[in-house]
């Protein structure tokens, strides 16, 4: 085991380099100055300059990527070109509530997503069967920020059970209540594809020989369900949860907009609608971090779960 978790730490790093790589390029692709976008149009040809020999774009290119990625080796992120702030100040305040954000979302969409897939599929072609497809397909078809907006209205302006702007004070009890409907918001469209994945997953394994055999030998049901089916059904669900905790990390910008939540989402927002461009690329790198660092989770998970794939 700790040669294959060796093995995909390892393997990390060229990904990390190269999603990297693609951010320094895009930054720098981007249409506009940097230095004319943070002194305005009308700054002096001299103040431009100045700027930007301050900031290393009068570098040829190989140099500026050089000191790109030392710069991220040493935990530099740059300094703002709107607020003259440290990057890595602002990030660190913004990026606890997307991750919160992010784990509530994951937790919403395990905790309903796999009983209501395995029910569904034990079901089969029964009512439970039909209106949890309904359920799915509804989920997959509504956009983020428009369900936020009806719970909002639902569960804040009309039942005020819950508030509906901001994060909430800095004790526990209030961060979570202003944490329902944003994680809800986004759980629920989780659910939506780990319901079908689980159903899809658990049908075509209670079909198999050894199910059969399990069942021919006395085994209970709940024995065959979650110690054989479920088991072997885990690959496609952690596959799909992984990939949908990195599309959350994206999809959480139009969340934290709605909800008026600070996040990196909204701080990214505002670096793209400021051209912020050292905060833009530095919101990105992390970005860049988090993914990796999921998609090694799940990979690590995936040798847990079936000790085939450690040893492929």
């Amino acid at each position: 085991m700790l040669a294959y978790i060796t093995r995909r730490f390892i393997l990390a790093i060229p990904t990390l380099l190269a999603v990297l790589t693609l951010i320094f390029i895009i930054v720098r692709i981007l249409p506009g100055d940097p230095a004319t976008a943070a002194l305005g149009d009308y700054a002096s040809a001299d103040a431009v300059a100045a700027l930007r020999e301050r900031m290393g774009l009068n570098q040829p290119l190989p140099m500026q990527y050089i000191e790109f990625l030392f710069d991220i080796v040493r935990g530099d992120l740059g300094v703002s070109m709107i607020t003259s702030k440290p990057v890595a100040e602002q990030i660190v305040f913004v990026l606890p509530f997307t991750l919160q954000l992010t784990s509530a979302a994951v937790f919403v969409g395990i905790l309903f997503g796999v009983p209501l897939g395995i029910v569904t599929a034990l079901r089969r072609n029964s009512a439970i069967d039909y209106a949890g497809r309904i359920f799915s397909l509804a989920g997959l078809s509504v956009p983020a920020f428009y369900l936020g907006i009806l719970l909002m209205l639902i569960f804040g302006v009309w039942w005020n059970w819950f508030p509906v702007v901001g994060a909430g004070k800095p004790d526990l009890g209030s961060k979570l209540h202003h944490l329902v409907l944003p994680a809800v918001t986004l759980g629920l469209i989780m659910t939506a594809y780990v319901t079908r994945m689980t159903r899809s997953a658990m049908l075509n394994i209670l079909g198999d020989d050894y199910i059969r055999t399990a069942r021919s030998k006395g085994l209970s049901e709940r024995v065959i369900m979650f110690r054989h089916a479920l088991r072997s059904a885990l690959i496609p669900i952690v596959s799909i949860v992984g990939l949908f905790a990195v599309s959350l990390i994206g999809s959480s910008v139009m969340t934290e907009i709605v909800f008026s939540r600070p996040g990196l989402g909204k701080l990214m927002f505002g670096a793209i609608k400021q051209r912020d461009y050292t905060m833009l690329q530095s919101i990105m790198v992390i970005y860049a971090f988090i993914i990796v660092v999921i998609n090694l989770a799940v990979d690590l998970i995936y040798g847990f779960v079936d000790p085939r794939v450690r040893y492929e």
